[in-house]
């Protein structure tokens, strides 16, 4: 693998670097990243590929693969301005860790060519290669990068990357099953993991309207992409830290039942950015009073007159993001504040 200059990218905080490899070279190495995170994605066969498949043994030249790491900020610090060695180092240690953002279909097509006779072994691929410092940025350039093409949709692409990034066994507390694991073998309190998959694309967008059964599923997507680009990437709160917040939470029973109501998880996630300090000293006991207060105020409201899952969104919305001022209302006070806010 070659490295030839290095970039910064100020919005996702890392640098891009442009290089090449070669195919032999790309199919030992690169083709086993692929599943990392595009393991449930449809392999296509289209004339496209078959046509590429074609060129690739007369010697064509294929568009660029992207491939993503993730470092600490530090260890970005550390390569200096341009210290081209530097990079290299650091990306051959951290390879096996990489992902495919970019190229799934055309290293797949390259390893159908390597099959024939013919197969030009050491010709060049170009690399583009993202180096980032948290998965939220990650994301943040993922859903850019596929964004006007056909492949998976954002949240199909969330999903994955909640479950493939973030490895759950740091969080004891925090045990997440996927449907298929609960069929076969459930365990009591597991999160499921497409809350926690809404969570994130909660915590992501800033916004708690991210599920409508009303719209076309193609234009919530549109919405939904909109939402990710305009995100501020900037702020300190990862959602590595709120998987923390909540793991301690659930250490209680009461609060662990909260969390496992998906508009609680939603709205939780979707607010937490404007007060995870605050909710960050709170004791667990006190969180009890609080959420047991929320639910006492909410019980005020007429199931059938209301949407109650938008309502329960917007309400816990308002309650984490200003949790230092209501931690100490009492359910009355909480309910003569919800009514306000409803009424208008």
């Amino acid at each position: 693998m070659n490295i030839y200059q290095r970039y910064t990218d100020s919005v996702i905080g890392g640098i891009v670097v442009t290089g090449d490899i070669t195919y032999e070279d790309a199919l030992e190495r690169i083709l086993p990243l692929s599943g990392r995170l595009d393991s449930q994605r449809k392999i296509l066969d289209t004339k496209f590929y078959t046509r590429l498949e074609k060129d690739i043994l007369k010697g064509c030249m294929m568009p660029p693969i992207t491939l993503a790491f993730i470092c600490s900020q530090d260890k970005i610090n550390s390569l200096g301005d341009g210290n081209l060695d530097l990079i290299k180092e650091l990306i051959e240690e951290e390879f096996s860790n990489g992902y495919v953002l970019d190229g799934l279909q055309r290293l797949n097509t390259l390893k159908r060519a390597s099959t024939k006779s013919n197969f030009p072994s050491k010709q060049h691929i170009l690399l583009n290669i993202i180096i980032a410092q948290n998965e939220d940025r990650l994301l943040y350039r993922m859903i850019t990068l596929n964004n006007g093409q056909k492949p998976m949709s954002p949240r199909h692409q969330i999903e994955i990357l909640t479950q493939e990034l973030f490895d759950f066994s740091d969080y004891p507390n925090l045990i997440v099953q996927t449907e298929k694991e609960r069929a076969a073998h459930p365990i009591k309190d597991a999160y499921n993991q497409s809350d926690i998959s809404k969570a994130y694309t909660a915590f992501i967008t800033d916004s708690i309207h991210t599920e409508n059964n009303k719209l076309i599923e193609e234009k919530m997507d549109q919405i939904l992409v909109s939402k990710i680009l305009e995100s501020d990437l900037t702020g300190s709160v990862e959602f590595k830290d709120i998987l923390c917040l909540i793991n301690r939470l659930s250490m209680s029973s009461v609060l662990r039942k909260w969390f496992k109501v998906s508009n609680n998880m939603i709205a939780f996630a979707a607010a937490i950015k404007k007060s995870y300090s605050d909710f960050n000293e709170i004791t667990n006991e006190d969180a009890e009073i609080a959420v047991t207060n929320f639910e006492e105020a909410f019980k005020a409201f007429n199931p059938s007159k209301i949407n109650l899952g938008k309502v329960r969104r917007e309400l816990v919305n308002l309650f984490v993001s200003h949790i230092s001022e209501l931690k100490g209302s009492t359910s009355s006070e909480l309910m003569e504040r919800f009514m306000e806010e409803t009424a208008q």
